[in-house]
């Protein structure tokens, strides 16, 4: 037996795909806060609340916790400050009346209908460095993965 078979297994935290994953996700938050953090005064977590609320036309707290992944004392806190700065407002649920929805105001609706086209012009500049060949194979392997992990909304 040589010393490096005797030796313990090591793990190159920069070469390990779950720590590259998580790396990645990290830096493309921070890329795209910089649209909505300086000009719309928004941190990670009311930005998620925000376009799922808008996309949704209205969700359960619960709702936005599971598709987002944040944890639900997060959620209640962003839910609470944008409550404050009365870009949201809860309601009864149409379906439950035990249930409270989240819905945008007036106000939330106008920034979110500014503050949507601005995210996905981010988003395409960010994705623009990637070739067409490699965008498709990205994308092809991350639903992958998520279907594999069962992340799918």
């Amino acid at each position: 037996m040589t010393a490096r078979s005797m030796a313990e297994p090591t793990l190159e935290l920069g070469a390990f795909v779950p720590f590259r994953l998580n790396r990645l996700a990290a830096g493309v938050s921070q890329h795209l806060a910089a649209v909505y953090q300086s000009r719309f005064g928004l941190d990670i977590p009311q930005w998620r609340v925000m376009a799922t609320v808008g996309s949704q036309h209205g969700c359960t707290a619960q709702y936005i916790a599971a598709s987002t992944r944040m944890h639900k004392t997060r959620v209640s806190r962003a839910i609470a400050e944008l409550e404050g700065r009365q870009l949201i407002e809860r309601a009864s649920s149409e379906q439950d009346r035990r249930e409270r929805e989240v819905r945008l105001t007036k106000a939330g609706r106008r920034m979110y209908t500014e503050l949507v086209p601005l995210a996905l012009e981010r988003e395409a500049h960010l994705l623009a460095c990637l070739s067409g060949e490699q965008l498709a194979g990205f994308l092809a392997g991350m639903e992958t993965l998520e279907r594999y992990l069962q992340l799918e909304d």
